[in-house]
């Protein structure tokens, strides 16, 4: 089959590889017919991930066909059209059996090499370093999915591919994110990043009744498409000052609510702090760049909330554990729960509450995956979400 290969920071190709097989009775295999890039797949193309190995299969945003099931599968036949999470859970631990899939203790085959790093193992994740498994990805003409009576959700209407797409991870990251951020009815939420997370962040805030909405960033595409389809205020960083702006937009309190949805390569408009994480990135003496997450602590109000489901992968320094103690803020995060939120949220979507296409900007095929993952790196061509159709 044909399938995004990683071979080293800045270089993905499509390569032929063998076809996947069934492993465990509990296994399905697809055929995928959609599957998109993600922004943290960019941490990936630019060499952040570590454990990362030439080979590796790229992509945790799927859907398709079953084509293959595995003895043990009880909810799955072929023929039957599903969208993947990207989180893979058992069902049966501790951690799945609390609703909380992305702490999984049984899907890392790795979990020993992510305990050494991170004190606890967090469950495998498709196409998304060795670190979290090491499995092949979705950015290919076929997928094995283990534990398929627990991931995959069935789509039973006519609804395109990319309406329902993103509940393989960016919607119900988005929702996770607005939830994590405890919003109340009235709540002047601020969300760093416009991006595809971003988005349905900014969406999920409404739908769980913010008052305001403010969204940060510094590309014009982006910050468009959080004005029409987000309904949100706007704040250019290259040409406003963040903190003194939100300032002023709140009466010198603050933000209830703060999302970063940014994660560990945040730029800013020449700060010393984002200056000197660029720095320690380069010479490898630092492995993220926490800018926003510095901004999203100082700016939010005193006994707010700060919901970061942007992905950081190692050490970050100069935060300040200060501001957070003294002003009295919650600090949530995590890697998305996936499994919890994809019938709930499928609900929304064949309600006509949501719409999540609204996102996609470029459409093509698998073969031009090399191609996309720069043009998405590069901000080029008015991109903002990739779906890829093998």
């Amino acid at each position: 089959m044909k399938a995004l290969v990683w071979h080293g920071t800045n270089d993905v190709r499509i390569d032929t590889v063998p076809d996947p097989e069934l492993v465990d009775p509990t296994d399905v295999i697809i055929k995928v017919t959609a599957t998109a890039i993600c922004g943290s797949d960019l941490h990936l193309l630019d060499g952040y991930m570590p454990t990362m190995k030439e080979g590796d299969i790229l992509g945790h945003e799927p859907m398709g066909i079953v084509e293959e099931v595995g003895s043990a599968v009880r909810t799955l036949k072929r023929g039957d059209r599903v969208v993947v999470p990207f989180v893979i859970a058992c069902g049966t631990c501790f951690f799945c059996k609390k609703g909380l899939y992305a702490g999984c203790d049984n899907s890392n085959p790795n979990a020993k090499m992510a305990q050494a790093m991170m004190g606890h193992a967090p469950a495998g994740l498709f196409g998304y370093s060795h670190l979290t498994g090491g499995f092949a990805g979705g950015q290919a003409e076929y997928l094995r999915v283990p534990f398929a009576d627990v991931g995959p959700q069935k789509v039973e209407s006519d609804l395109r591919d990319e309406q329902v797409l993103f509940l393989s991870d960016i919607f119900p990251t988005g929702w996770m994110a607005a939830e994590n951020a405890d919003i109340e009815p009235g709540d002047t939420v601020a969300v760093w990043g416009c991006g595809p997370v971003a988005q349905f962040a900014i969406q999920s805030a409404w739908m769980m009744g913010a008052g305001r909405v403010i969204a940060i960033d510094r590309v014009p595409e982006r910050l468009e498409m959080a004005r029409t389809h987000g309904r949100a205020e706007t704040i250019n960083f290259d040409e406003e000052h963040v903190y003194e702006r939100l300032q002023e937009l709140t009466d010198g309190r603050g933000p209830d609510r703060c999302i970063d949805a940014v994660g560990c390569e945040a730029h800013s408009h020449g700060s010393v702090d984002a200056v000197l994480d660029k720095v320690k990135q380069t010479v490898k003496l630092g492995t993220d760049r926490a800018h926003v997450l510095r901004e999203a602590i100082l700016c939010c109000r005193k006994a707010g909330t700060v919901s970061v489901p942007g992905v950081y992968i190692g050490m970050v320094d100069k935060v300040p554990v200060g501001a957070v103690v003294n002003k009295g803020l919650t600090i949530k995060s995590g890697q998305t729960h996936v499994q919890k939120y994809t019938k709930p949220l499928l609900d929304k979507i064949q309600s006509g509450a949501i719409d999540p296409s609204f996102v996609v900007t470029h459409k093509r095929p698998l073969e031009d995956a090399p191609e996309l993952y720069k043009t998405f790196r590069d901000k080029k061509d008015g991109c903002i979400k990739v779906v890829l159709q093998p």
